[in-house]
């Protein structure tokens, strides 16, 4: 490097002054002292750019004279140690990175520090692919493998969130609808404000972790074709420690050192895709068995005839509200209060319990395997359901042409055509049934409101029909803050002493910081469904009314604390003793409350259970 270039390499104000103490130019002498010390400025200038060279940010010879700076406005240059630390600091955070996505699980409730201290076969695999592929042909797939890496911690990000709310993995086949009902709740959980921001940050998270995983295996394979011979003997080293491990069977904290879950992992992932894309066609063979296809309508439900008949769907309403040791207390106290109640009116009832096919969410689905007597556990069978000639209980009832149809679904705020599928004569959304009052979160009308305009525009008419009923009750859906609480029925009007009520409630935001808090909500709200369905019963039923109530499916895992039961209770109520008479074999538990031991069946099997204890 000569003087002149040097030179031009210094700051203005450093350049000046040498040319003050030396006397200008070279031309006008230069001491031998300084020439010393200009050899010493280039050779300590080699060294730290063979040092910057080392640390993989600058190869080769020292740029020419003229050429850009190198590093952001030559701070590379001006400060090579710092530059060294950097780069070092780099390269083990883009290590750190990659482990971290194959070690982290998609569960939170996994989420531990034994989880962490793990080998994971694929990190070992991935840098001798690297390592072995020529260099372009190497940084191509380090950029692929990035934005798999990426893709792959996004997975498991949505499982996270799937475990949080439905308890199960999210499915790469079916659940991308799922995500469209997910904003529609926060925006009525949160507001508009709170949906866009939430969809904001996840778009941002996704298109970061695309962005890092793939800049930390590029930089990765950087470093180790810089460091070839050091890389080679680290994976040899990293692989016949993992084999070791296996082999022997290492464990720290009960998890094991060596793992090969990721791979396990995305086995499973694709074996779900696989039985997904299957799924029609054995669903479609299920639904062409159907037992009372070829019955004549005269001789469908007739031990129902003359009756009104209510199908009640509690939102939520799942075995946790009433096993639970902190709610049983309080449940039980409800229900019994509502067993009073009812038997003082003259109405007897049976319980037992059914397994839903979903939890957490997706109560659609857990309706039409009610109703339809098909197992619909994800989104895709239930649109081949609703567009298929398969006839459900409530269409056997208006198939008899005996019964008028109609749907009591408040929770409805959008069209519906699937409605139709259904059977009912008239469907009354959140919109017809004439309620001016405020919104609960995502409810748009509370229960004792959507059962009080049931009476006044269908089951009080004078001279009618019997009515088949399907009614959903919302109150209790997520995320039970605010929540409604009985008034005098004579008040109600037209809905709007529910503002007082709804101001006086609890803010979500505030609920939902807290799982004890959570757990507390729901559990009033469920008390709250009950007392107003048993109260209408005492209110409005009588000798004809044969009311069937139930859940339909388990609460998030936050209420249920990660419990794997997909239980809801099940309730018959009615006057006429010969009702209950033909479900005595069902040996249910006498009153509202089943018993531990009361039989559980699939939520599928009560249709045809149901239809052939009536049809005698």
């Amino acid at each position: 490097m000569s003087l002149f270039t040097r030179s031009r390499q210094l700051p203005d104000t450093a350049q000046d002054e040498a040319e003050a103490e030396g006397g200008g130019a070279t031309g006008d002498g230069v001491t031998g002292e300084a020439t010393e010390e200009t050899r010493s400025a280039e050779s300590t200038e080699s060294t730290e750019d063979a040092v910057i060279s080392e640390a993989g940010d600058e190869t080769g010879p020292p740029d020419p004279p003229g050429s850009p700076r190198p590093g952001w406005f030559g701070w590379r240059r001006r400060y090579p140690r710092t530059a060294r630390g950097m780069s070092v600091a780099a390269s083990v955070l883009a290590g750190l990175l990659v482990l971290l996505v194959l070690l982290f699980p998609n569960r939170l409730d996994h989420m531990n520090l034994q989880s962490f201290f793990r080998l994971p076969v694929e990190a070992i695999v991935l840098v001798a692919v690297l390592l072995v592929l020529p260099p372009k042909t190497g940084r191509i797939a380090a950029v692929g493998s990035g934005l798999f890496l990426g893709l792959f911690a996004v997975l498991k990000f949505m499982d996270m969130g799937f475990y949080q709310t439905l308890a199960r993995p999210f499915d790469l086949v079916f659940d991308w609808i799922m995500l469209g009902n997910a904003t529609d709740w926060l925006k009525e959980t949160f507001g508009r404000t709170g949906e866009v921001l939430a969809v904001a940050g996840v778009i941002v998270l996704f298109v970061a972790l695309l962005a890092l995983c793939t800049w930390a295996t590029v930089r990765l394979t950087s470093v180790m074709s810089t460091h070839r011979s050091t890389a080679v003997g680290t994976i040899l080293v990293l692989g016949t420690v993992w084999v070791t491990c296996f082999t022997v069977g290492v464990q720290f904290g009960g998890v094991s050192f060596a793992t090969k879950g990721n791979t396990e992992f995305l086995a499973n992932r694709v074996q779900q895709v696989r039985n997904g894309l299957g799924d029609a066609q054995v669903f479609e063979k299920q639904s062409a068995v159907d037992a009372f296809a070829a019955t004549p309508p005269d001789q469908l439900l007739t031990g129902l005839h003359g009756k009104d008949v209510l199908f009640t769907f509690i939102e939520s309403y799942g075995r946790v509200a009433i096993d639970d040791p902190e709610m049983a207390p309080e449940m039980d106290a409800t229900l019994a209060k509502g067993d009073a109640t009812l038997k003082k009116a003259g109405f007897a009832s049976r319980s037992g319990w059914l397994t839903s096919p979903v939890t957490g969410a997706g109560s659609w689905m857990a309706h039409s395997t009610f109703l339809s007597g098909l197992w619909v556990k994800n989104q895709q069978r239930y649109l081949n359901l609703t567009g298929s000639d398969r006839a459900t209980l409530t269409s056997y009832f208006q198939k008899t042409g005996d019964w008028r149809t109609v749907g009591i679904v408040p929770g409805v705020r959008k069209t519906w055509p699937e409605g139709k599928y259904f059977g009912l004569d008239h469907i009354y959304d959140s919109t017809h049934l004439g309620y001016k009052g405020p919104y609960f979160s995502w409810t748009p009308v509370p229960d004792q409101f959507s059962l009080e305009a049931f009476q006044k525009l269908e089951h009080g008419k004078k001279n009618r029909d019997p009515i088949m009923a399907e009614i959903i009750l919302a109150s209790s859906h997520n995320p039970w803050s605010p929540i409604a609480h009985t008034i005098d029925w004579n008040d109600l009007g037209d809905g709007s002493i529910f503002e007082k009520i709804k101001k006086e409630g609890t803010n979500p935001t505030e609920v939902w910081k807290s799982q004890d808090r959570v757990r507390t909500e729901y559990r009033k709200a469920i008390q709250y469904s009950v007392d107003s369905l048993t109260q209408w019963m005492q209110r409005y039923g009588d000798e004809n009314t044969v009311l069937v109530f139930l859940g339909d499916h388990q609460p998030v895992p936050t209420v249920t604390k990660g419990s794997t039961s997909r239980d809801v209770p099940i309730t018959i109520v009615a006057k006429d003793p010969k009702v209950l008479d033909r479900v005595a074999d069902w040996n249910w538990t006498d009153g509202l409350k089943p018993a531990d031991n009361a039989p559980v069946w699939g939520m599928d099997k009560f249709r045809d259970r149901f239809m052939t204890a009536f049809a005698k």
